[in-house]
């Protein structure tokens, strides 16, 4: 999340500054992609039908972990907005979203950066709606794909990877795009939205969300996810989201799930979270719903902005379990008749 240190002062030591480029960590060895990127496997079109028939098990921590084995992987650098890591990324995600039949929004999937100084991507996809009308209301699912790229060495090591940060988030929302890309069920259009520059100030998504409100995009809601590698911790709910006031989200998505999924966590409020991720652009351009989900609460997870922020501590398991709960949601929310999640008035 944004520049959460301001906020937390001494809870989130950070480490940063420029790294001694002395590497110590073995370069990944995740297996091959989409098209020969390394990283997920590319199931036949049956295989995905076969999945989606139990909703509750569509994804899984080996396919989860495959993803994340790539994305949060030392050969990516730490990701850093305008760096070659974060070039390899963007070509993973891409070459993702077309083998899974997710279209680009604009000509092409890429999204360049008209706020930042060096060259950066948001990526950018979508599945049209399959009703003639709704088609023409739009659900934007986001996360941001960058993160601080190398930082002051710890124990020799200076990749800060970002795994729970955010490619734990990037990797829900392309396991999303997954399901629809293939199953295209959805009566709503879906965007599918990878920001860059996010570490920057929100600067992707501040570019797409100005952007597609120049162009009158009709913007039902944006539902982003943010640092959802680890599970909470003594809660009665599965994740979180911010700004959970502003909103009828979480009933709109527990009655979905048809569990106590989304609950609201104080800490949240104290701090402010719903400004400081890529939701909030979007709620200030369009004035509709815009939520983060997230089970990040300051207790369960200690690197953030650290080369410690690895693959061995996300929970796989974890985050095939969010997909597979929050896919009901989506298609929810997507397929009603009229738009259930609505601003509630203060």
């Amino acid at each position: 999340m944004k520049k959460l240190y301001y906020a937390f002062g001494a809870m989130l030591l950070l480490s940063c500054g420029s790294a001694q480029m002395v590497e110590t960590k073995t370069a990944s060895t995740a297996p091959n992609g989409p098209e020969g990127v390394k990283g997920s496997v590319v199931e036949t079109a049956q295989e995905v039908k076969t999945a989606i028939n139990s909703i509750d098990s569509f994804t899984n921590a080996e396919r989860v972990g495959d993803i994340m084995k790539y994305l949060a992987s030392d050969d990516l650098k730490g990701r850093d907005s305008g760096s070659e890591g974060i070039e390899m990324a963007a070509k993973y995600i891409e070459n993702h979203f077309k083998s899974y039949h997710v279209k680009p929004y604009f000509e092409s999937y890429r999204d360049t950066l008209s706020n930042f100084k060096k060259p950066s991507y948001n990526i950018v996809g979508v599945v049209e709606g399959n009703d003639p009308n709704l088609k023409n209301e739009y659900i934007l699912i986001g996360a941001h794909y960058d993160h601080i790229g190398t930082i002051t060495p710890e124990n020799g090591d200076y990749i800060a990877n970002g795994a729970n940060d955010n490619a734990s988030g990037t990797t829900t929302v392309m396991e999303l795009a997954r399901y629809f890309g293939t199953e295209k069920n959805n009566k709503r259009s879906l965007i599918f939205a990878l920001f860059s520059a996010e570490e920057k100030g929100l600067l992707g998504s501040e570019h797409l969300a100005h952007k597609l409100k120049a162009q009158n995009l009709n913007l039902y809601t944006m539902l982003n996810f943010e640092m959802t590698g680890v599970p909470l911790q003594a809660k009665d709910y599965f994740v979180y989201i911010t700004g959970y006031d502003n909103s009828n989200l979480a009933e709109v998505s527990n009655t979905y799930a048809k569990e106590n999924l989304v609950g609201f966590l104080p800490t949240a409020k104290e701090y402010n979270l719903f400004q400081r991720s890529d939701n909030y652009p979007f709620h200030k351009e369009f004035g509709v719903p815009s939520h983060t989900y997230c089970t990040f609460d300051f207790t369960n997870f200690g690197h953030y902005h650290k080369v410690g922020d690895e693959n061995d501590l996300m929970d796989f398991g974890h985050m095939a379990t969010l997909v597979n709960k929050m896919l009901p949601v989506m298609e929810g929310i997507a397929n009603a008749p009229t738009q259930e999640v609505k601003i509630i008035s203060k």
